[in-house]
């Protein structure tokens, strides 16, 4: 997810720098992701508003997700249940030197 300092719910009142930061953000997250998971595709997306789909309406962000073909299987369907295959805070730890390395390019 990313995420602009600035506390803000409505996207037509972030500054350009808020802006362009998200989205260069966005392309290093998009980068390490490549680097590290091997995806090949990505749902990059905001949910502007509760209506939307926002869980957090006063704060604008961006979801970066990485896809693999197949990756949605019968276990959601039929279960209601999500396979997580790796704990969040194993990919976090592998993730972030390459975001780090990735916005410092």
């Amino acid at each position: 997810m990313v995420v602009p300092y600035r506390h803000e719910g409505d996207l037509t009142r972030l500054d350009n720098d808020s802006l362009y930061d998200m989205s260069a953000l966005t392309r290093a997250s998009v980068a390490a992701l490549e680097r590290l998971m091997q995806p090949t595709g990505f749902n990059i997306g905001m949910n502007i508003g509760r209506v939307a789909g926002a869980g957090i309406t006063e704060h604008v962000h961006m979801h970066v997700v990485p896809r693999w073909s197949g990756d949605s299987n019968f276990m959601t369907v039929l279960g209601g249940t999500r396979m997580i295959p790796e704990d969040l805070d194993e990919t976090y730890k592998k993730l972030l030197p390459l975001l780090v390395e990735e916005v410092s390019k």
